[in-house]
């Protein structure tokens, strides 16, 4: 799902639905491609879950968040207006 509200100011939601156990890692990165925030790294049950990304130490722009869920990978567009 793409985070709301989007653009965010100091934070946003991410939710995410798996089917099955897997290992899940969600991540955010800036412009640049560097690794801003590490949200979720862990082994999941199947369900529907929401993150909460709060950026209030980060400056505006644009930010990339990507989810990683066994063989499925998704990169979304979130944008930080301070």
């Amino acid at each position: 799902e793409q985070n709301y509200p989007n653009p965010f100011n100091p934070s946003t939601n991410i939710q995410y639905a798996i089917s099955n156990r897997q290992f899940v890692q969600l991540k955010v990165y800036d412009v640049l491609g560097n690794e801003v925030a590490t949200l979720v790294n862990e082994f999941k049950p199947a369900g529907s879950y929401e993150v909460n990304f709060n950026a209030a130490k980060l400056s505006s722009g644009v930010y990339f968040y990507k989810l990683i869920a066994g063989s499925f990978i998704e990169t979304k567009k979130m944008i930080l207006i301070k």
